[in-house]
Parts: C-alpha cells; sequence; structure tokens
C-alpha cells in the first residue's frame, strides 16, 4: 500500500522526514507529528549507514533484526490511539525508537514499557533513547520473551508488537485493558501478513480488525531469532 511513498516521505533530516509523513496523510494527529518530531531516528540505526537515517525504509540494526519503515512507525502509532498518561507496551521493541515515540506521548504521568529477548538490542536501545532523549524518564526496556507480554505493568491501554507472530498471543490479549487495542502483524513467516487491531471490548471479548497486509520478521524465540535471515 506504501511501496510507491516511500521516495516521497524520505527527508533530509528528521524534520523533513516527519513533515513528509504528514504531507502524505500517514501522520494524522498533532500527539503523533510532535512525538516523531522530537525522537531522532538516526540515534537508532544501530551500524546502518547515517545517510539512510531518514530513508522511509526499513534498515537492518544487527542480530537479525530490522528498525521498521518510519510510515509503519506512524500507522502504528495513529492505530494505537495513545492519550496521555496511559502505560503501554512495546513487544519487539528492538532499536527502542517506538518505545521512545510512545513514552513521548504519554507524557510524565503515563508510562511505556518495552520487551526485548535480544539482550545486546536491549542494552543498546536504552543507551539510544538516553542519548536522543534524557529528559525522558517514563521508559524501561525489559529482556524477556514478548510473546508472554510483561505482567508488571499490566493491564495496559495499548500494547504494539513488531514482529510477526503464527497467531495473537493469549498473554497479550489477557494483559489488555478493556477499551485497550493490540496492533500486531499476523501471520506465517514466509506467507501473507496482515497488520490487525484487537479491541479488548469486555472481560473475554475481543475484536479483531484487518488493517493491511505487511511483511515482517517473526516473533519467535530467541534460537530462532539469532539463527534466522532477516526478512522485514
Amino acid at each position: 500500500i506504501f511501496s510507491g511513498m516511500a521516495w516521497a516521505c524520505s527527508g533530509s533530516s528528521n524534520g523533513a522526514l516527519v513533515q513528509n509523513l504528514r504531507r502524505h496523510g500517514l501522520i494524522k494527529t498533532e500527539r503523533v507529528f510532535k512525538a516523531m518530531g522530537s525522537v531522532d531516528r538516526i540515534h537508532y540505526c544501530g551500524s546502518a549507514s547515517k545517510s539512510l537515517a531518514y530513508q522511509d525504509t526499513p534498515l537492518p540494526i544487527g542480530h537479525n533484526v530490522t528498525i521498521s519503515a518510519p510510515h509503519m512507525h506512524a500507522w502504528c502509532l495513529e492505530l494505537m490511539e495513545i492519550k496521555e498518561g496511559e502505560r503501554l507496551l512495546d513487544v519487539g521493541s528492538g532499536s527502542g525508537y517506538l518505545t521512545a515515540c510512545m513514552a513521548a506521548i504519554v507524557g510524565s504521568k503515563g508510562y511505556v514499557y518495552g520487551v526485548e529477548h535480544v539482550k545486546e538490542l536491549a542494552e543498546q536501545s536504552r543507551k539510544s533513547i538516553m542519548k536522543d532523549r534524557p529528559d525522558l524518564k517514563n521508559w524501561s526496556i525489559k529482556v524477556g520473551d514478548g510473546r508472554k507480554g510483561l505482567k508488571e505493568g499490566a493491564p495496559y491501554s495499548a500494547i504494539h508488537v513488531g514482529a510477526a507472530a503464527p497467531e495473537i498471543p493469549k498473554d497479550l490479549l489477557v494483559q489488555l485493558k478493556v477499551g485497550g487495542r493490540l496492533v500486531i502483524p499476523v501471520g506465517p513467516q514466509d506467507g501473507h501478513q496482515e497488520l490487525l487491531i484487537v479491541t479488548r471490548e469486555g472481560e473475554k471479548e475481543f475484536s479483531p480488525k484487518k488493517v493491511t497486509g505487511v511483511r515482517y520478521v517473526p516473533l519467535t524465540d530467541l534460537k530462532d531469532q539469532i539463527g534466522e535471515e532477516s526478512k522485514e
């Protein structure tokens, strides 16, 4: 859906990139515009060339993981409908970029937990956020299996998953608040994947909605992750 838009959304600076994402309708709200403008993508691209930081494309960051394209980050932030003061979970937090954006939106009265099972990525992402946004104190990144969520912060107003699950993990569903939203890509590693929004309508009622076809790295265990070739 966005394949023809990447060139148009890319920019020469973080500000230009974010402006272009808004100009093309991918950023719709002021809260997402301000958050992405305040979190500089150049700090989260790992060993990828800094000249590519503001291109609207995914980039490898090591350990067979990518930082998603900016248009996907913008889209997922909008789909979560984040509000100030909420408590959120970012599964497969990777580079830490989206965790930082989420923390910028919820503000000092909210809190964002990231979960990343590659210890080295978790450590690097913490350093990246502290370098880019030392003023943000309302986040933490834990090392663990994101498929199990994170009980210590539950329930969450929104959960974002940055890798494709073969099916929706039940542990994530039960950690949603009633009215909360789970944004997750679902599908096989080498097959058709769909980005879904799942809203918790009641104690045992969940309403899934398909958004679009996507291509993500798999949400898997650590052994398979390190052994897999990055596909996003």
